[in-house]
């Protein structure tokens, strides 16, 4: 595990156990975790700390809430989200198979153009 990776896991312990990191994006990082209280497995999308600190994280912040606002039966729903150890994150299911994991990967990443382009508000 990277430093970060490492402060990421022990930020997110007793909730979430970061298993491996999946892929990432301009913004973010997505990894693989196990939901400690639910026994799931879940994809954590976490802004990277050095844009929070030198962008800030409201687009971010506002990614989180678009995300939320989704409800539609082919739209992977928010499960959680919020700051640990000065990370930002939100938590949506894992899908396991079916398909290329990049692929799965640039969806949790572009979330706000998809959304937008099915008709949420900014």
């Amino acid at each position: 595990m990277t430093p970060v990776t490492e402060r990421l896991s022990a930020a997110l312990s007793g909730r979430y156990r970061i298993e491996r990191h999946l892929g990432e994006g301009g913004m973010a990082s997505v990894y693989l975790a196990a939901d400690v209280k639910h026994d799931r497995k879940v994809a954590v999308k976490v802004l990277k700390p050095e844009l929070a600190a030198v962008l800030g994280a409201e687009r971010f912040v506002q990614e989180i809430k678009t995300t939320a606002s989704l409800q539609h039966p082919h739209i992977l729903p928010l499960f959680d989200s919020g700051t640990a150890d000065g990370f930002l994150f939100y938590v949506m299911p894992f899908i396991k198979g079916g398909g290329d994991s990049r692929r799965r990967i640039a969806l949790i990443q572009n979330w706000p153009e998809l959304a937008r382009s099915m008709g949420a508000k900014k």
